[in-house]
């Protein structure tokens, strides 16, 4: 009997079942990406399919042979109609004028409140209950041209006049002549000055070109959250409102968040009073760059995941850094990968132009060219931000008589042992001579010396901070606070009301991201006024909580991760190991807390009892450490010299045995394959040739080698008798 041809079979409508790309269902640990980073999702495969059956199928004469999913199928001859009904015409919905008053208060609220997110957008046109045209200016030129009233074209009789009569119109031009004031009329011929100032330099023009806003407008456009940078010691200073304006007004869907870098080279109150302060407008952090030793590293890094998760219809989220020019932008990023993958350098200029780099499988951050607005600052001010590298500077003396104003007398001292000077060149030559930077003659290299100090306050090797409002210490302060409102005299009085209109108006609270500002580890010294106590709790939560989690579950590099862990393994037993040298010591040498006041040893004794109960609390069963009791207290002896406490080696082993034993009691659980390759790479040689020395005799190669004694007669010869 002869094959019949197999009939082609009809292909069946609707997703496709098993593992196959275009089944929404299918299970994700079946699916083979096959390079590709990605599985498709639901709403992929039906655009997919909408472009599969989206077109009617025909024949060649042109009759549909199969309609589309959308037509549907009428007898011929009939027309399709929309029912006549009278509800097609009708509100959807009526709400009332109270509850649209009431729903857009509580918008406004939400909108102007930076530690709160709209999670949902609505359809509703809502920025029609925004009332813009109420504070926005008419422009009567767009709306009638000059042309359209008064010219040819004109189409219409008589136009419409401000005023009733010509009495009326006298009476206004008697008021506006007693308003006059010729210092503002532009109209006016004036005589020329004697000298004009010259324009600025092209290197006083760094991060305003077309250029870098460019590359900062991509920046902004291509994030999701915008971190601002500002420098500790002038947060204001390195603040851009002019961005932030824009922000609010073409993207509030985007989050600001202020950053507060270097916060090691100003005392901890003034941190503290910036981030309570800053607050109040967004979302603010203090932060140390330091990829050894970082501040603030677990608490940004948890603030960027909340954002994630706000964001979870993305698969990842883009973080950009803007701000002045050298207040770390590329090091914070290099601090939170823990490598350096930016260049950084304390000179303003060193990023050139935007750049990628993977954080985390869903956060990307994005570096920025630092950027300078357009406002009313000097040459000084642009020089004492960092703003302008220092061998462009022709004249650099000039800078240095700022800097003397600015730092207290005793700080310059302490930095480089000069004194008894009266004016700044006094205070260069006298540095140059002890330095030895002198020319020819034993005169004093002024320039260099003025360089060096420049670099020197850019890097911040001199101690100087802005200090906040309320708590002025230095006559600088007083002088800064007056230049700052000269220079808001300058500006127009609409513009500001624009941007009070604009600002929050809260009062300043404690700042969402709770940090513990104890930890921050100052590399400056300060004395005197500007050493003062920290205002309220402190110890609120530890720093660097997160550090370690994020690294186990969204970090990319798996090998920076086990380096990364093994610092902190390391670290945590050297701390073990300190405070047990600590403890032997305090036994060896007793005699040396002799001296010491009764209160010091009720101090002592104090911390040891919240020391004993915090590890009592801990275990499990108190009734079954033995000796508990005796561990509450000390024994005390009297001498000649005084009474002092001493405590036993048994009672610091049983210290040693309840604080080890905790660890014990745990039961072991069963490990994950995840866990396991940790462990794995953690054992690993992180470095090629690190034990290289301990395995390799490399300065006695031929110790254990037997030299085999050769005449050395004759060897010329023979040997050319072998060539």
């Amino acid at each position: 009997m002869g094959k019949t041809a197999k009939r082609a079979s009809k292909k069946k409508e609707g997703f496709v079942k098993s593992t196959n790309s275009m089944n929404p269902d299918r299970q994700a640990s079946k699916v083979d990406l096959r390079g590709a980073p990605y599985a498709r999702d639901k709403s992929t495969i039906k655009r997919l399919q909408m472009y599969r059956t989206g077109k009617a199928k025909r024949n060649r004469q042109g009759k549909v042979i199969k309609a589309a999913i959308f037509q549907s199928k009428v007898s011929p001859g009939t027309r399709a109609r929309v029912d006549p009904n009278q509800r097609w015409f009708g509100n959807t919905k009526v709400i009332g004028q109270k509850a649209l008053q009431t729903f857009q208060d509580e918008m406004g609220k939400v909108m102007k409140d930076p530690y709160k997110v709209v999670m949902r957008q609505t359809n509703l046109p809502i920025s029609l209950l925004n009332e813009k045209a109420k504070n926005a200016r008419v422009h009567i030129l767009d709306t009638e041209p000059y042309e359209s009233v008064f010219g040819k074209k004109k189409t219409r009789k008589k136009p419409n006049l401000k005023i009733e009569s010509f009495a009326h119109f006298a009476k206004k031009v008697e008021e506006n002549a007693e308003k006059y004031d010729s210092e503002k009329d532009n109209d006016l011929v004036r005589p020329a000055p004697d000298a004009y100032d010259l324009p600025p330099q092209w290197f006083m023009k760094a991060g305003q070109s077309k250029r870098i806003w460019n590359e900062l407008y991509k920046v902004i456009d291509s994030s999701d959250v915008v971190i601002q940078v500002l420098d500790a010691r002038d947060p204001m200073g390195t603040r851009s409102t002019l961005v932030e304006k824009y922000m609010r007004k073409e993207v509030p869907h985007k989050h600001l968040v202020f950053v507060l870098n270097k916060v090691d080279l100003v005392p901890v109150w003034v941190t503290q009073k910036w981030v309570a302060i800053l607050s109040a407008e967004h979302p603010t952090l203090a932060f140390h760059s330091s990829i050894t030793n970082p501040y603030g590293k677990g608490a940004l890094i948890s603030l960027l995941r909340q954002f994630g998760k706000l964001h979870e219809d993305k698969k990842q989220i883009s973080v950009g850094l803007i701000g002045y020019p050298n207040v770390g932008k590329s090091s914070i990023i290099n601090t939170l990968k823990k490598k350096k993958v930016c260049n950084a350098a304390p000179l303003a200029g060193e990023t050139k132009v935007w750049q990628y780099v993977t954080l985390m499988r869903k956060i990307y951050l994005v570096d920025c060219p630092g950027i300078v607005p357009p406002s009313h600052e000097t040459d000084v001010d642009m020089v004492l931000k960092g703003a302008v590298r220092t061998e462009y500077l022709k004249i650099p003396t000039d800078y240095i008589a700022p800097i003397l104003e600015r730092v207290k007398r005793e700080y310059m001292v302490k930095t480089y042992q000069v004194d008894e000077w009266k004016t700044p060149e006094e205070f260069m030559e006298m540095l140059a001579r002890r330095s030895g930077k002198l020319l020819k003659g034993g005169e004093p290299d002024l320039n260099t010396i003025a360089k060096m100090v420049l670099n020197d306050w850019q890097r911040g090797k001199i101690p100087y901070f802005v200090p906040p409002p309320g708590h002025d210490s230095t006559a600088f302060s007083k002088q800064k606070i007056e230049e700052n409102l000269e220079m808001a005299a300058k500006i127009k009085e609409k513009e500001e009301e624009e941007e009070k209109e604009l600002q929050p108006n809260f009062e300043i609270d404690t700042p969402a991201v709770i940090q513990n500002f104890k930890k921050i580890a100052l590399s400056l010294e300060y004395s005197g006024d500007d050493v003062r106590a920290l205002e309220g709790p402190a110890d609120t939560q530890p720093e660097n909580s997160d550090e370690e989690n994020y690294e186990d579950e969204e970090e990319v590099d798996d090998d920076d991760d086990s380096e990364n862990k093994e610092n902190v393994v390391n670290s945590d037993k050297e701390k073990h190991e300190d405070m047990d040298i600590k403890e032997e010591e305090s036994k060896e040498k007793p005699n040396e807390h002799i001296g010491q006041s009764k209160n010091s040893e009720e101090i002592e004794k104090d911390n040891e009892v919240k020391s004993k109960n915090l590890e009592l609390e801990s275990s499990d069963d108190d009734k079954e450490i033995i000796g508990a009791d005796e561990l509450s207290s000390d024994e005390e002896i009297m001498t000649p010299a005084g009474s002092f406490a001493v405590t036993s080696v048994r009672k610091m082993r049983r210290k040693r045995k309840i604080r080890l034993g905790e660890e014990d009691e745990i039961p072991t659980k069963t490990l994950t394959s995840k866990e396991r390759r940790r462990i794995e790479r953690e054992q690993k040689r992180k470095k090629i040739g690190s034990n290289f020395y301990e395995v390799t005799n490399v300065k006695n190669r031929n110790r254990n080698k037997d030299n085999p004694v050769i005449s050395t007669l004759g060897m010329r010869g023979h040997s050319k008798k072998k060539k």
